[in-house]
């Protein structure tokens, strides 16, 4: 029998080490005050994520108009651009 058919099959999956962002746009931070400091517990207070997953990651959908810093696990281009524009900061933890 040839070698090919003798060796198991069995793959590899990077299945369970996938991570998984709680995605937060940046239209939804507007809810906010003027120079709130927006952290992924104010996010699970506020009840804009459900669950923390493995991180919260910012994405630059939609328009910001308030002066925010904001803190997360992850944090697109496109988002922290639009969030310095308006005089605020991002920040990874």
């Amino acid at each position: 029998m040839p070698l090919a058919r003798r060796i198991p099959k069995r793959g590899f999956s990077n299945y369970p080490f996938k991570k998984e962002y709680a995605i937060v746009n940046v239209d939804r931070l507007n809810v906010f005050e003027d120079g709130t400091e927006v952290t992924p517990e104010l996010l699970l207070e506020t009840d804009i994520v459900s669950k923390a997953k493995d991180g919260i990651k910012i994405l630059g959908n939609g328009e910001l108009e308030k002066k925010l810093t904001v803190k997360a696990n992850k944090i697109s281009k496109s988002a922290e651009e639009k969030i310095v524009s308006k005089g605020g900061s991002a920040e990874v933890i």
